[in-house]
């Protein structure tokens, strides 16, 4: 798949800070700091609903994911949505950050927390960790494809973001998305060659000046067979 047809009909974002890695290494090393005074995990993205809408998902289909599957949370920062799912009974969850800073928020906030969640080091458009190299039957993501669309490359970075997921996942894989930047129109359309949507899950809706929008959106996709 080109780049060109993944940006075919979709309008590029503007490049922002919060697709550099040294803005996320300042953020996250505050959020450490603040962390050890005073037991702040930091800024939950989207909000702590949007990662229980992800889970709750994840919880009524046991038909497609088991407790004890694999699952890999991509860019987990401080850790939350591995959090939140190891409370809700999954048991196999690895979260990967290309921040070392926020893989030490993510270890503390899950000792404090009491649940067992392995964190590591490690840049998904590179595939530069052991947990990289590993197959997974879920993938989940909640910001990290926003912040790569944000990116001074992001439309070459998106289409390495997507390959590799897909080859993350087992055949059956399961790919869950959360993201602030994309509809799910646009989502499912940059996904097409590698995803098929499976499920779009309700998000709160607005309306503003006559028209009517979603905050968030949240899509499951299936891998497309191989």
């Amino acid at each position: 798949m080109s780049c060109d047809n993944l940006a075919e009909g979709i309008e590029e974002l503007e490049p922002s800070e919060l697709g550099t890695k040294e803005y996320w290494e300042k953020s996250y090393q505050l959020e450490l700091n603040n962390f050890s005074d005073h037991g702040d995990v930091g800024e939950v993205w989207f909000g702590e609903e949007a990662g229980m809408r992800m889970i709750s998902w994840l919880v009524k289909n046991p038909d497609l994911v088991a407790p004890t599957d694999s699952i890999l949370d991509s860019g987990t920062g401080n850790g939350m949505l591995c959090v939140d799912m190891a409370r809700e009974g999954f048991s196999n969850i690895t979260g990967v950050d290309y921040c070392q800073e926020a893989i030490d928020l993510a270890d503390k906030v899950a000792k404090e927390s009491g649940v067992e969640v392995k964190f590591e080091v490690g840049n998904i458009l590179h595939m530069d960790s052991a947990a990289l190299k590993a197959k997974y039957k879920v993938v989940t993501d909640k910001g990290t494809f926003d912040a790569i669309s944000l990116g001074g490359s992001a439309k070459e970075d998106k289409e390495t973001y997507l390959r590799n997921t897909f080859n993350l996942l087992e055949e059956s894989g399961i790919f869950l998305i959360t993201s602030c930047n994309w509809t799910k129109d646009e989502l499912i359309k940059q996904f097409e060659e590698y995803f098929h949507p499976h499920h779009v899950i309700p998000t709160p809706v607005f309306s503003f000046g006559g028209k009517t929008g979603n905050m968030v959106s949240s899509v499951v996709f299936k891998k497309r067979k191989s």
